[in-house]
């Protein structure tokens, strides 16, 4: 339901009397939302931005020109991520941008102004969500790049081009160029339960995942970890200390055999190995509380 009314509360408000009422911007045809675009426009730019008059009319602009977001988002709706309902929204953004950008001098179809908008803004969402591991967006603007001129250099000579060849098209280093191309890996992300061949090469019917042929961690890394911090340590040991762990963690020796060798009683070196064991457990406790985060 369209209708002429009088607006008022501004001081402009003479001259914009002639803006129509609109019952329900949405349904409105895209040939006349454009004739219509051309009024509400020009009141725009008469009328007071903050009233309520100049927000009826930008409202009313974004309605009726929500067919051309949908149109764009047509353009998107075959991407693997993205609902077609947060595709419409983002590109809602772009058109706002564009209303409010819009100026009647420069005598460009409002449509034609409006398009790039709303698209770049939709591709800017694909570009900022689409990763699967975060990248910088330098490295996410660089990958579009390479991944052009790899396209063209592939026509034209027949062959993929090398990171050299890569680097003279787009004037850029080489380690600029494998920055961009190592980035390009965390565009895409494998699931661990994807199915391999080796059922297929095996003969077997069970089929095994990714996550099937990823190492598991080596009980023994840690004591060789251990070993390395204790190494210092032991250093700090005097030579019958270090004498007395030798012959019972290198040789094996019992007590006994320790106390004949020393000449001293079994009592005694239990003793020693506690209080040299002590003075070990204090350096690596140490050691782990200088280097917790």
């Amino acid at each position: 339901m369209t209708e002429t009314v009088e607006l008022a509360g501004s001081p402009t408000a003479t001259e914009a009397e002639e803006l129509p009422w609109i019952e329900d911007a949405g349904d409105v045809a895209p040939r006349d939302a454009r004739a219509l675009s051309k009024v509400f426009f020009d009141q725009l730019q008469v009328l007071e931005e903050g009233t309520r008059e100049y927000q009826y009319a930008r409202n009313t602009l974004i309605e009726m020109n929500l067919s051309l977001v949908k149109f764009a988002a047509r353009r998107f709706r075959n991407r693997g991520n993205g609902d077609m309902e947060d595709i419409v929204q983002v590109g809602t953004i772009g058109l706002i941008k564009a209303i409010d950008r819009f100026d009647l001098s420069r005598e460009v179809e409002f449509t034609s102004f409006a398009i790039p908008y709303i698209v770049g803004e939709i591709k800017r969402f694909f570009r900022d969500t689409s990763w699967a591991v975060h990248v910088p967006r330098r490295l996410q603007e660089l990958r579009t790049e390479i991944a052009r001129c790899k396209e063209t250099f592939a026509l034209d000579a027949d062959r993929e081009p090398t990171v050299k060849e890569l680097a003279e098209r787009l004037e850029l280093s080489e380690e600029e160029v494998v920055e961009g191309l190592i980035a390009s890996n965390g565009y895409t992300a494998g699931s661990l339960d994807t199915p391999t061949n080796t059922a297929e090469n095996t003969g077997s019917s069970e089929s095994a995942g990714l996550a099937d042929f990823l190492g598991s961690e080596d009980p023994e890394l840690e004591k060789v970890e251990n070993l390395h911090a204790l190494a210092p340590l032991m250093r700090t040991l005097d030579e019958r200390e270090r004498l007395i762990i030798d012959m019972r963690f290198g040789l094996e020796m019992t007590q006994a055999q320790i106390g004949a060798e020393l000449d001293v009683s079994q009592m005694h070196v239990s003793r020693l190995l506690s209080k040299i064991l002590r003075k070990l457990r204090a350096g690596m406790a140490d050691e782990d509380s200088a280097t917790a985060p």
